[in-house]
């Protein structure tokens, strides 16, 4: 069955940077579109960023400008490079792949912390 892993995470101070990689089993990376979703405690998951098979992003307002989605589909692997950090940015991220069927990765914390 396809299998996402996402990594990557961590602790990280307000303005820092982390890149963080997903990689992708048992599926054809790259017919998929590929996302990142986050959820904070005590929140609804929420859209990141989205990249189609035909490379087109898109990014919640939210992150437009400090986040970057990439996709390399020899590595069957998905990118979110994130910069300018804040601790609103604090979630559990999850990597997302959708074409007819949906599939999610078990998540990676990222925390924003002084």
């Amino acid at each position: 069955q396809v299998q996402l892993v996402e990594s990557g995470g961590g602790l990280v101070q307000p303005g820092g940077s982390l890149r963080l990689s997903c990689v992708a089993s048992k599926m054809i990376f790259s017919i998929y579109s590929m996302g990142w979703y986050r959820q904070a405690p005590g929140k609804q998951r929420e859209l990141v960023a989205t990249i189609t098979s035909s490379y087109i992003t898109d990014y919640a307002d939210s992150v437009k400008g400090r986040f970057t989605i990439s996709r390399d589909n020899a590595r069957n692997t998905v990118y979110l490079q994130m910069n300018g950090l804040k601790p609103e940015d604090t979630a559990v991220y999850y990597c997302n792949a959708v074409r007819i069927s949906e599939f999610w990765g078990q998540g990676t914390q990222v925390t924003v912390s002084s």
